[in-house]
């Protein structure tokens, strides 16, 4: 039975918590394959032996249980090795299944079920536990060599792997001598596999063919590194108490505990200082890390602050600004926007006292980063004013106004405006070659989702001066037509006011003319292209007849219906009759006074479609007009005349209820449009 042994505890108990963490990081990568696996395996085994020899937990340790969580141990290393050996394997049952690991496996199979099922001295465990041992070290040699060009990634692996059994090669040949594993082994153990883990983290990030890419933050390193100092401060510490107390008699225990307790207080006042943490930050940046920032982070946290959809112009100014300062953590600037060579305060957040000279001061700046793109940092100019070559400013009014960062912001290479920054209670940063990068291109994005929300919102009004255009096309076109009907009824009242007939029908074309331009004020007071009139169920050949009769008789030549196949559909009546008086319309403008202008209604073979065939002798068309002009809005032939929208109005119609206008015309001799219209 082996106890006695407290301060073990403490070594496995921290090795423990180091391959806890470690198969954590393993377990959060993406990507699967038998590297990742087979190193789950390993330190999942190792997780669970570091754990059974806690005293504390599970009793004093037994040899027997200490034999036998070594082998298993030993065993699950060998099978990763195995693994290693050979870098093209896909499964796991495929490196079970290869001879050469049964013959790697088969000494660790033999240490652990042998004993086990017949009674053997320890001092045979032993040899058979060194045995293990060299065939460990043996297989990494073997491993190192056939590396190649990849030893580099291979070393930290190795110097882990080599460490650990060439102390476990050590202790059990202490125990083959003595006939006794040392208690001093055994407590050591826990301490030298927890300060080695970091070479077997390092080989994981470095062997790039097992794609496991566990990621460890800046802020976990900063932390650990600080905890480093810790311990060795603490260390340190407690060998000059240890020395003391030797040396120093009865007083020495008195002045151990004074040491203590004063080098704890000296050490918590440290770590409490802002600029001791930021020192010791940099540091570790500078040297542990190509990069200051954390690019990822910084992106993503950026993102977010961008990220919000705010349609106010001053709200979207102010989560830019937001954006940079929290780019570099600080508290207190201003967005400036420029207008007319001034600058015109958008957004600000916490800003320091106004002062006379702003205007001075950013149009002196501005000037300066319009020849010379470049941030000014105040705070390095009042010390090393030749750096900003060019630059005058008076330091006096520069340290009143209080801002640090001159931030310009550039839009198609003018500046659009500018961000002053000042890190009202925050740790001033200073303008290295890394951090003036790292603002361009916070500087860069947040112009960018200025820019497209100022573009966003000239669209927009944009967009409702276009639909108001719009509209008042459609209303002057429909107005042109009403004033059309009106001129007819003019041109007959001389010679048939005194028919009946002929005054009935200027009354209804008043009326109809009433409700076009009651339609139209509509229009206008509801600020709508088109107004949906009510849908009903008709016959085509009537609508058609009375376009024919009401609204074409003041052209020649007349046009002349002729109803095939006929079956209702359901449409709005006065838009449809809009849409075939300007087809009927233009076909008696293209055609000669002698010539015919022939609309026929047909259906389709399957009975879902009715066809009108509109069709004339005139002019015709080219099949690049049709292509290019006859459907584009506000392209006339007509001169002054038209309007150029008739056509692209049937069309746009025709395709809202799921129909359908199609053209066919040749030059000389005539043109046809078929509209089809779908039978509910």
């Amino acid at each position: 039975m082996i106890s006695g042994i407290g301060i073990s505890d403490i070594g496995y108990a921290l090795n423990s918590l180091a391959y806890l963490v470690l198969l954590l990081l393993l377990l959060t990568v993406r990507k699967s394959g038998v590297a990742k696996h087979m190193l789950v395996l390993a330190s999942a085994v190792t997780l669970v032996w570091s754990l059974s020899m806690i005293a504390t937990l599970f009793g004093p340790i037994s040899l027997s249980r200490l034999l036998n969580m070594d082998a298993v141990k030993q065993l699950v290393w060998l099978l990763f090795l195995a693994s290693c050996l050979q870098d093209n394997f896909t499964s796991f049952w495929q490196i079970i299944r290869r001879p050469t690991t049964f013959f790697i496996l088969l000494p660790g199979l033999i240490t652990l079920l042998l004993p086990n099922l017949f009674y053997i001295d320890p001092s045979w465990r032993y040899l058979l536990l060194i045995v293990l041992a060299l065939e460990v070290l043996i297989l990494l040699e073997v491993m190192y060599r056939q590396a190649n060009k990849d030893q580099w990634a291979y070393k930290p692996l190795v110097l882990y792997l080599g460490a650990i059994h060439l102390f476990e090669f050590v202790t059990y040949a202490n125990a083959t001598m003595v006939n006794q594993v040392e208690l001093g082994y055994v407590a050591a153990r826990g301490f030298i596999y927890f300060l080695l883990i970091p070479f077997l983290v390092v080989a994981i990030r470095r062997i790039s063919h097992w794609g496991v890419d566990i990621f460890i933050s800046r802020d976990v390193v900063l932390h650990s590194s600080l905890l480093l100092v810790a311990g060795a401060y603490l260390f340190v510490m407690a060998l000059a108490g240890y020395a003391i107390n030797y040396v120093g008699g009865s007083w020495g225990a008195t002045v151990q505990i004074i040491l203590v307790v004063m080098s704890l207080a000296l050490l918590a006042s440290v770590f409490l200082s802002n600029s001791f943490r930021t020192k010791i930050k940099v540091f570790i940046t500078k040297h542990f890390f190509a990069n200051q920032y954390d690019y990822r982070v910084e992106w993503v946290k950026l993102t977010k602050a961008l990220s919000t959809n705010v349609n106010e112009p001053d709200k979207v100014y102010e989560r830019a600004l937001l954006g940079m300062l929290k780019a570099i953590n600080y508290d207190s600037g201003i967005l400036y926007k420029k207008t007319n060579d001034e600058f015109e305060p958008v957004a600000s957040v916490r800003p320091l006292q106004e002062n006379e000279h702003n205007q001075a001061l950013l149009i002196t700046m501005a000037h300066h980063c319009e020849t010379n793109p470049w941030f000014i940092d105040t705070s390095e100019y009042q010390v090393k004013p030749f750096n900003y070559q060019g630059l005058q400013l008076d330091r006096d009014i520069l340290r009143e106004w209080g801002y640090q960062l001159f931030l310009p912001l550039y839009n198609n290479e003018k500046i659009w405006g500018v961000a002053v920054l000042a890190a009202r209670d925050a740790e001033k940063v200073s303008l290295n070659w890394e951090l003036r990068d790292y603002l361009t291109a916070v500087t860069e994005q947040v112009g960018t989702y200025i820019y497209h929300h100022e573009a966003a919102k000239d669209v927009a009004e944009n967009a409702q001066f276009a639909a108001f255009n719009r509209m008042s096309a459609f209303v002057l076109h429909d107005l042109k037509n009403v004033m059309a009907q009106v001129d007819l009824i003019l041109a007959n009242a001389e010679q048939h006011k005194h028919n009946p007939e002929f005054i009935e029908d200027t009354f209804d074309t008043l009326v109809h003319t009433k409700s076009r331009m009651d339609r139209m004020l509509k229009q206008l007071t509801e600020k709508k292209t088109v107004i949906s009139g009510e849908q009903a169920t008709v016959k085509l050949s009537t609508i058609v007849q009375q376009v024919v009769e009401q609204r074409c008789q003041g052209l020649l030549p007349l046009p002349t219906v002729h109803v095939s196949e006929e079956l209702s559909v359901n449409v709005d009546n006065e838009k449809v009759a809009n849409v075939f008086y300007h087809l009927i319309s233009n076909a008696q403008q293209a055609t000669e006074n002698n010539g015919q202008v022939n609309i026929t209604l047909t259906k389709s073979i399957s009975g879902k479609r009715q066809f009108v065939h509109i069709e004339d002798t005139g002019c015709g068309m080219d099949a690049d007009f049709i292509e290019n002009r006859l459907f584009k809005p506000f392209d006339t032939t007509k001169g002054n005349a038209g309007m150029g929208i008739g056509a692209y109005d049937a069309k746009d119609y025709m395709s809202s209820i799921g129909g359908s206008l199609k053209v066919r015309s040749e030059v000389g001799k005539g043109s046809c449009f078929t509209l089809a219209f779908p039978i509910n």
